[in-house]
């Protein structure tokens, strides 16, 4: 089993670019959501993108942990609970489709609720403050919201645009934009886990060793983040975050 994980990743380079993706998954739990965006084209790159879901999906598992136990006290359950259930229809929906599509149309797919989502943030941002108010209010936002976050985690843990397209409508302030995410993400990849262990079969045991390989760079990517948020200013935070946004899609095209 050790053999199998050491080959999952074929150079020093492959190696370098999986432990510097996993400290990104840590910056982005505690600190600058959707730079761990960034990531998930590359390990698309160095698994396949289908493949990579899966390994992905338990080092998300891990660094959520971590995430929730530090901003336990600032989530919004409410948002949290408002988003989930049609996030669960969405994710069962790309469970199907995902089954029976290939690699190459997995990536497509995984670029385009990147892009979706780009294309949301870019609208809102030319909505009058009373319409875009109005429109967060009103009851398809949070449904349709959800559908779209439900779906792009399951075909490519890519749901980070969305969501911080969503939460950046709320008002919310950085701390508890963190805290909200990061336990509505954790929620559904722990549900994604048996999905993907059962039905897509690419959760694996040299995967999984894999990972615990990751753990210290995750920890170390957690503290930054925590380092990171208390320093940065609210409004350059919101910034950042749809620069990232804009970066992680257009990666996806050349991975």
């Amino acid at each position: 089993m050790l053999h199998d994980a050491l080959h999952l990743l074929h150079s020093p380079i492959a190696w370098i670019l999986y432990f510097f993706c996993a400290f990104l998954m840590g910056l982005s739990k505690t600190g600058i959501q959707n730079v761990g965006s960034l990531a998930i084209p590359l390990f698309a790159f160095l698994f396949g993108a289908k493949e990579s879901t899966g390994i992905v999906l338990i080092l998300l598992a891990m660094s959520d942990l971590m995430s929730v136990i530090y901003y336990r006290k600032q989530l919004i359950w409410k948002e949290v609970l408002k988003l989930l259930p049609i996030a669960l229809l969405g994710l069962l929906l790309a469970l199907a489709v995902g089954k029976f599509i290939d690699d190459k149309a997995f990536k497509i797919i995984m670029a385009s609720c990147i892009l979706f989502g780009i294309g949301i943030m870019f609208w809102m941002e030319g909505v009058k403050d009373s319409h875009r108010e109005m429109l967060s209010n009103g009851k398809w936002y949070a449904p349709i919201f959800g559908f779209i976050m439900g779906f792009s985690t399951m075909i490519g843990n890519a749901a980070g645009p969305a969501l911080s397209v969503y939460l950046l409508s709320r008002k919310m302030d950085k701390f508890t934009f963190v805290a909200t995410g990061a336990w509505f993400i954790m929620i559904l990849n722990y549900i994604k886990i048996p999905l993907q262990v059962f039905i897509w079969e690419n959760v694996t045991w040299a995967g999984l060793l894999l990972n615990l390989m990751a753990i210290p760079f995750i920890i170390l990517g957690g503290i930054t983040g925590i380092k990171v948020i208390k320093k940065l200013p609210e409004q350059n935070f919101k910034r950042i975050i749809q620069i990232l946004v804009i970066i992680s899609s257009i990666l996806m095209f050349f991975f």
